[in-house]
């Protein structure tokens, strides 16, 4: 739809109408976006390609806001909608419990295969990298060294509640444990081993996220 700049718009939030977060909103031309994904800023290519995909074969009405640092991409999105959490649009954009859970699966899978076939202090450097990702990105409930080991080592199947994180989140912690991974094991052999931890899922969940993370930014990469 649009390639933006930041001076062209103006970045609000709203309150989850469920839940205690705030949801980031674009707005432009009397239009108002929601965030659906993060790039950074070496991941032009990626963005755009992306961008393109929900516009052109999906028929997404989206933008691509370009700021120094990232690339992010946003979706149109009614603020009635957004704020009685009813509407096609927001049920599209909501994340569900299942979504968040296969991603901690995954996070897991890629922590525990650092530490059996690399070794105690990779994966401690593992830890640290992934604690500044949480970070940067502003992750919901990573706020604390034991908030973020309990989503290592947690079974987020058995837990009664997930983090609140949107969609934006677990594409950029799906980007940022392949390239943690690669960094690591030096290839992406591991995603078949990592997505192995997917099995203990229920069926209808594990398909749920196979489906979403076909679509995704990363999910070629991960199922390659």
């Amino acid at each position: 739809m649009f390639i933006l700049k930041r001076q062209d718009v103006e970045i609000t939030s709203v309150q989850h109408p469920k839940k205690d977060q705030q949801i980031p909103v674009l707005h432009y031309q009397g239009q108002s976006f929601r965030l659906i994904s993060v790039f950074n800023a070496a991941q032009e290519d990626d963005a755009k390609a992306f961008w393109r995909d929900l516009t052109d074969n999906r028929g997404k009405a989206c933008v691509l806001l370009e700021e120094p640092d990232r690339f992010s991409v946003w979706g149109k999105v009614r603020l009635d909608q957004l704020a009685a959490d009813s509407g096609d649009q927001v049920a599209t954009d909501s994340t569900s419990p299942a979504l968040i859970q296969a991603a901690l699966l995954l996070l897991q899978a890629v922590y525990l295969d650092i530490e059996d076939l690399l070794g105690g202090r990779q994966a401690g450097m593992f830890q640290k990298e992934i604690s500044s990702v949480f970070q940067q990105w502003r992750f919901p409930q990573t706020d604390s060294l034991d908030a973020i080991n309990q989503l290592l080592t947690v079974d987020p199947l058995a837990s009664l509640q997930v983090p609140p994180w949107q969609e934006h989140h677990l594409n950029t912690l799906l980007q940022e444990l392949l390239r943690l991974g690669k960094q690591h094991f030096g290839n992406t052999g591991f995603t078949g081993r990592v997505l192995d931890a997917l099995q203990d899922m229920s069926e209808g969940d594990r398909t749920q996220f196979m489906k979403w993370l076909s679509q995704s930014p990363f999910g070629k990469e991960w199922q390659s």
